[in-house]
């Protein structure tokens, strides 16, 4: 039985196909559009996990929708009708839309499936999954449990932002809820906003600030802003936010309570918005854990899954992991809107066809979350020949060599090799890597390849068998979703006067063996690489340890700021040649700067709308 999952017309739009319950293809519409977070219908992305399968469209069983648009239109109605008056310039732009577009979708997911094929059939064919239950089945049914309590937190699907559900075998029931305005995805999207970033796509930008603040506005959040019980259901007081009927994530009763207007983006960054950062960084991990501890006590299970664009959080995944109510947790690496697509799928197979799941031989069902396209090596030699590319073609030793070299000498090196990954990170496919041990990486890295704000933090890729001895974690980290501390014998204690720096001042601070991705509080995003997942890019990471005795490398996902992680050789090569990446592994392609033709250089940064 072959079903495919779409997810569409929010953000990250995603298409995913499994058969007989087996993953075969997944991806997000923006590596092909290369257009960030692509809400269009994901024609590219359904082409190829059609024929990633070899299978046309009337070779399907199933196409399953994501959300229901109907709970969505009676949401919206119903918001609009509860807070009359206000809200009617809100409501006059959002409804010919919805009309269109929302109201009438299954007729609108018919005529762009028949794109595919003209006969699709889509009132016996086409399917339809509650978003939240997308989201738990996207969490449950790929992890390595039989069993396990699985928690979804998003901003908000039809009605629910968070759900709480128990999966045993092939069944998942969602037993709890929290509706909408209620929602812990909002109330952290509220301070992206607030702080000056892009919402559904700075709040990893706000994480990665919060180190640099202190929590001091935590008290005024949870004594105005948020109820938090004591099993982590809460309510947010609706007087200061915006986003029930308005156009905007907060109103003038917020900017009063903290002081000031939402920052620009244009404006630099001060300490209060560190403060601030910091201060919904903990109220989230306060939510988190509390929730997470009451799931553990009513359901009485021992593993967690997670899902939801809040799983992405992974400061307060790592807290989780620390509160030890679990003993084993399992995120979903698409845990936003792109992996409804996959859920959507997943529950069609097994809850709505009853089909049992696989066993797992070992570890999870997502294939190290290499879902993605990949080229063969003639494939690759060819495109990039036409690029203009000049290249040596290596063997397996010699390429490995080449890119250890280039790492010790202090070189980015872009690393394109297998299937790209789904989900929004880097998990050593389309990768840069860089030496963690070099003091000035991390600044590298951020302003000359990445061109963005200097504060962002960068992630390690470790062996997982050295992972221990490296950081604070003995657990599995393979999706780079949870935060533990660089172990203490691996930390620089600060000089007397590096203690006293505040704010952006404390990046000059060299605080470990592996400077470029240990954070301001030794914290990092971890990823632990196996033998048997990727198996190069373990090879490459064990060949770096022989050279060097570390191994641990910087992974940050291969694009510049504003642009889609890259799909294909043309888009490593672009990137490559707009950037200051030295070095360019394409499959056994080896591809130096220097003897690039020159006039093949670009300025790149400046193609893509900042994040």
């Amino acid at each position: 039985m072959r079903i495919l999952g779409i997810s569409a017309f929010y953000h990250d739009s995603a298409a995913a196909l499994i058969s007989d319950g087996e993953i075969v293809a997944a991806a997000q519409e923006e590596r092909f559009s290369r257009k960030k977070h692509d809400a269009r219908f994901p024609h590219h992305a359904v082409a190829y996990c059609l024929g990633a399968a070899g299978v046309p469209l009337d070779g399907l069983d199933y196409v399953v929708f994501y959300d229901k648009p109907f709970l969505k239109f009676e949401r919206l109605l119903e918001t609009y009708l509860a807070f009359a008056p206000q809200g009617l310039r809100s409501f006059r732009m959002a409804m010919p839309l919805w009309i269109r577009e929302k109201l009438f979708q299954r007729k609108l997911l018919v005529e762009e499936l028949r794109r595919h094929d003209a006969g699709f059939d889509g009132r016996s064919r086409l399917l339809f999954a509650e978003h939240h239950l997308s989201h738990a089945a996207s969490a449950f049914f790929p992890s390595p449990f039989d069993e396990a309590a699985v928690l979804t937190m998003d901003g908000v699907g039809e009605w629910a932002t968070t759900s709480a559900a128990m999966g045993r075998g092939n069944r998942l029931e969602i037993f709890k809820e929290i509706h909408f305005p209620h929602s812990l995805g909002l109330l952290y999207s509220a301070f992206t906003y607030y702080t000056g970033f892009k919402v559904n796509s700075g709040e990893y930008k706000l994480m990665g600030l919060a180190p640099y603040g202190e929590p001091k506005y935590a008290q005024r959040i949870t004594d105005n802003l948020i109820d938090i019980k004591a099993d982590g259901s809460f309510r947010l007081n609706l007087a200061y936010f915006d986003y029930c009927t308005g156009l905007t994530m907060t109103n003038g009763a917020f900017h009063r309570l903290f002081e000031g207007p939402a920052r620009r983006p244009d404006e630099p960054l001060t300490q209060r918005h560190m403060d601030l950062a910091a201060s919904i960084q903990a109220v989230l991990d306060e939510v988190v854990v509390r929730m997470t501890r009451s799931l553990a006590a009513e359901t009485g299970l021992e593993n967690l899954c997670l899902a939801g664009g809040v799983a992405l959080n992974c400061v307060a995944n790592g807290k989780v992991l620390r509160d030890g109510r679990f003993r084993r947790i399992w995120i979903q690496p698409a845990a936003g809107d792109a992996g409804g697509a996959l859920g959507a799928a997943l529950a069609a197979f097994h809850l709505f066809q009853g089909q049992p799941r696989r066993p797992q031989a070992a570890g999870d069902a997502m294939k190290g979350a290499y879902l993605g396209p990949s080229f063969t090596q003639q494939e690759i030699e060819t495109r990039l020949r036409a690029a203009g590319a000049r290249f040596l073609v290596l063997d397996h030793c010699a390429l490995l060599q080449a890119c250890v070299k280039a790492l010790v000498e202090g070189q980015a090196v872009g690393w394109f090799q297998g299937r790209m990954e789904f989900g929004p990170r880097a998990l050593g496919a389309r990768s840069i890597l860089g030496d963690a041990r070099s003091p000035t990486m991390q600044s590298l890295l951020n302003l000359k390849v990445k061109y963005r704000e200097s504060f962002r933090p960068f992630a390690p890729s470790v062996l997982r068998e050295d992972a221990r001895d490296w950081f604070e974690l003995d657990a599995d980290s393979p999706y780079m979703l949870l935060v533990a501390d660089v172990a203490s014998g691996r930390r620089r204690p600060a000089a007397p006067d590096e203690a006293r720096l505040f704010g952006l001042d404390r990046l000059r601070i060299q605080r470990s063996e592996i400077p470029a991705v240990t954070h301001v509080d030794y914290s990092a995003r971890i990823q632990t690489v196996d033998r048997e997942t990727n198996p190069l890019f373990h090879a490459l990471l064990s060949a770096f340890r022989q050279r060097t005795g570390c191994p641990v490398m910087v992974n940050t996902s291969f694009n510049v700021r504003g642009e889609p992680i890259v799909c294909t050789p043309e888009d490593a090569f672009r990137c490559f040649m707009g950037t200051e990446i030295e070095a360019l592994a394409i499959g056994n392609c080896f591809l130096e700067k220097q003897q690039q033709e020159g006039s093949l250089k670009r300025g790149y940064a400046a193609r893509f709308e900042p994040d």
